[in-house]
């Protein structure tokens, strides 16, 4: 079966009356959890972004208070987790301001959280991985949100 594109999908779904519409994502909701998510979303987190980003870094914390730091295998398993759920939240909001708060919040935990993640290869990758990404997305903001955000970015490197 073939799928079809995105502006085939949307021209169609433009035809279609509001019930059909409804009806159409009541279905693709219950298939998938990722889905449903995204609609709550849409539907109920996307106007007060900050909340959501409240929401985000609270629930972060709550994962970093519940890892397991008795060996650096478990440490890395529940950091692998937690920047899991940080990537799908960001691909939720798809705001680049989102996307670096969130992880310098998670950078910022990570330092703090006493775990020594210098010692192991994967988790040092992992971390300076995050530092990238976050530089590549604050080149994308404006130069005042820049700047705002390169104060924290210079806390956590030291």
């Amino acid at each position: 079966m073939r799928s079809a594109s995105i502006s085939e999908l949307k021209k169609e779904l433009q035809t279609l009356p509001s019930e059909k519409l409804l009806e159409i994502c009541t279905r693709i909701v219950k298939y998938k959890k990722e889905n449903k998510e995204l609609l709550n979303y849409l539907l109920f987190e996307m106007q007060d972004e900050e909340n959501f980003i409240r929401n985000i870094k609270s629930e972060v914390e709550n994962q970093f208070a519940d890892i397991n730091s008795s060996t650096l295998y478990f440490a890395k398993k529940s950091i692998r987790k937690i920047l899991r759920l940080i990537n799908k939240y960001i691909k939720y909001s798809d705001h680049n301001t989102t996307t670096v708060e969130v992880l310098i919040h998670f950078c910022q935990q990570l330092n703090s959280s006493g775990i020594k993640f210098e010692k192991s290869t994967a988790l040092l990758n992992l971390y300076n991985n995050q530092l990238k990404r976050i530089n590549k997305t604050l080149a994308l903001l404006h130069e005042d949100l820049q700047y705002d955000y390169q104060k924290e970015l210079s806390q956590i490197k030291k």
